[in-house]
């Protein structure tokens, strides 16, 4: 008997039993689609993941000097000298100063966001102006009360029409000389485009702040982030005396870290899942068993009329392989569908755009588990058909 004939008695015994054959496929079924959703899910989770890390910059680094050691501390200027010698490494760095407290006419903010900073801080991440001019050196050489605000407090402070207009922060008043482009995806209290940027030399004033606390450090390459991190550490080592009194984070570290860590989530997720692969294929064993069972006469006629052993034997093999394919074939359908509900749902419940998109590898090691499911729970029972003695399997009733 050829291969094509072994299959097509395979698919005609599926056939003559299709809801015992659907039942032995459940666990197939339902532990391809598992696995694909959860996969799935962890892929989406990462690429969001990713793209909230490159909205904040993967190429950054965070600085905070959280102290003082032997009465030293470090000015913004020799933060400046550090980036500048070792250009290999970084590219541009900008104060960062908090304040809050922010009133427009008379009306109080809670939400918005009052960041002082330096005039390269827009270029580092990458936002833009639509209206008037960003931060220049002379506002912070001469500590201008000025500011740039975001979309979002222009449209619903002022119109759409804020320059020149006067927002004050801590009680002290600041000219608009500018109005970013629209960040976020809508424009909404507390977003993205709720904020407003100062001068980091005036926030400092401001705020009666003595040394700088906090800087943002760009890399020339995220492939040097790991190095320059290293650079900072001992540069900062050397002026403080210590290496406990400030907090060196590199945006990629932190991202590599995150993805670390739902990647193992993720196989522990799966692996759990991935049992019911292994219920599906003791369900098609004990079904080829019952199989065999049934068809002992069958089996004793067809040896002797010279069947040989491997033939029987790779009949019943080619029976479960087909049946566990089948069920395979029909979780990667589940799995998809569930997906598509999956991204469908979190993107309604928590308004957020993740999708849960099975990767092409993991659809193609589920089909390739599922059809070797088959073949392994399926050999026994083979076995013992093509071992059956002929005449004790014609006198079978």
């Amino acid at each position: 008997m050829s291969l094509g004939e072994s299959f097509t008695m395979a698919l005609r015994n599926i056939r003559a039993s299709k809801m015992r054959t659907f039942l032995t496929m459940l666990g197939i079924i339902i532990g391809i689609a598992s696995v694909m959703v959860i996969v799935g899910l962890g892929n989406g989770m990462e690429n969001y993941i990713t793209e909230s890390f490159q909205s904040m910059g993967t190429n950054t680094i965070s600085v905070t000097l959280m102290g003082r050691s032997s009465s030293r501390s470090v000015s913004e200027e020799q933060m400046y000298e550090i980036v500048e010698e070792n250009s290999r490494y970084f590219d541009q760095i900008s104060p960062l100063v908090n304040l809050s407290g922010v009133k427009i006419g008379t009306e109080s903010l809670s939400y918005t966001s009052v960041t002082g900073v330096s005039e390269d801080y827009f270029n580092m991440k990458q936002y833009t102006i639509s209206q008037g001019r960003g931060l220049q050196y002379l506002d912070m050489e001469d500590r201008l009360s000025v500011c740039v605000i975001g979309e979002y407090l222009s449209r619903t402070y002022f119109g759409g029409d804020a320059l020149g207009k006067t927002v004050r922060v801590g009680g002290r008043p600041y000219t608009v000389v500018g109005v970013m482009t629209q960040e976020g995806d809508t424009l909404e209290e507390g977003g993205a485009d709720d904020c407003v940027f100062l001068p980091y030399t005036t926030a400092a004033r401001a705020s009666g702040m003595g040394t700088i606390s906090s800087y943002v450090v760009t890399v020339t390459s995220e492939d040097l982030a790991y190095q320059a991190k290293e650079v900072l550490e001992d540069a900062l080592t050397e002026l403080y005396g210590s290496d406990s009194v400030f907090s060196v984070i590199s945006m990629t570290e932190m991202l590599d870290a995150m993805n670390s860590m739902v990647d193992v989530m993720i196989t522990i997720l799966a692996a759990i899942a991935a049992i019911s692969l292994v219920v599906g294929g003791i369900g098609i064993m004990n079904i080829m068993l019952v199989s065999v069972t049934e068809r002992t006469r069958e089996i004793g006629i067809r040896k002797a009329l010279g069947a040989k052993e491997r033939t029987i034997l790779l009949q019943f093999v080619i029976e479960a392989a087909t049946t566990s394919a089948a069920g395979g074939l029909i979780g990667i359908a589940l799995g998809y569908a569930l997906s598509s509900a999956a991204t469908v749902l979190i993107t309604t419940l928590l308004e957020t755009s993740m999708a849960v998109t099975p990767s092409a590898a993991s659809i193609t090691m589920a089909f390739g588990v599922s059809a070797a499911i088959g073949v392994l729970f399926g050999y026994l029972p083979a076995k013992k058909a093509a071992q059956l003695n002929p005449i004790d399997a014609l006198r079978y009733e």
